[in-house]
């Protein structure tokens, strides 16, 4: 966030979810300050109060999305013994996917200073990939030690394996691409759990 101010969250989750409506019905180059705020149903320079401007807002959404992703990650540990690890962890991978539409995740790789805000607020020790792969890991150790996983299962080989295939699944889909990423992340799941 910039130290122009803070928006109320629920503002900015207003502004954040607006904009993915706009890049999800028109595509990214239709995403300005105005469309957002019009989405929104709020004043037209709302977004310029409590953003610098829109590559700012752009990164902003994309670190809030990976925040929220991080702590679905980290809600695994509440799901130790509960359903299939199999199915805990494609939920998981699942809602990381959803979290940022392509289009979004386009705009925020195109943009030089989106990508910059980016890169810097998880320099900064927002959440990233890195915590969820911590988090999916020590789901895996906790599932290990439940008895629902082999006692030789390499725990960071499989989160490292499932998360970085997810980042590569996230940065290279395209709008409107029909991959089916559900049955790809269940293939790899089937593989890297023995199953």
């Amino acid at each position: 966030m910039s130290p122009r101010g803070v928006a109320i969250p629920d503002l900015r989750e207003r502004l954040f979810a607006a904009a993915e409506r706009v890049v999800a019905r028109d595509g990214a180059a239709a995403l300005t300050s105005r469309a957002v705020t019009a989405e929104a149903d709020c004043a037209k320079g709302v977004l310029h109060t409590h953003f610098s401007g829109l590559d700012e807002f752009v990164a902003e959404l994309v670190l809030d999305r990976f925040a929220r992703s991080a702590r679905q990650a980290e809600a695994l540990q509440t799901k130790v013994g509960q359903a299939t690890v199999a199915e805990n962890l494609q939920e998981v991978v699942g809602a990381l996917l959803d979290s940022l539409p392509p289009a979004v995740v386009g705009l925020a790789m195109t943009r030089p200073a989106a990508a910059s805000h980016t890169r810097e607020g998880f320099q900064s020790g927002a959440p990233a990939f890195d915590a969820i792969q911590h988090a999916v890991s020590a789901y895996l150790q906790a599932e290990q030690n439940a008895g629902r996983l082999p006692a030789g299962t390499d725990a960071d080989a499989i989160a490292l394996a499932l998360v970085g295939t997810t980042h590569h699944l996230l940065m290279t889909r395209s709008p409107g691409q029909a991959t089916d990423t559900a049955a790809t992340t269940r293939r790899l799941l089937a593989v890297l759990l023995g199953g």
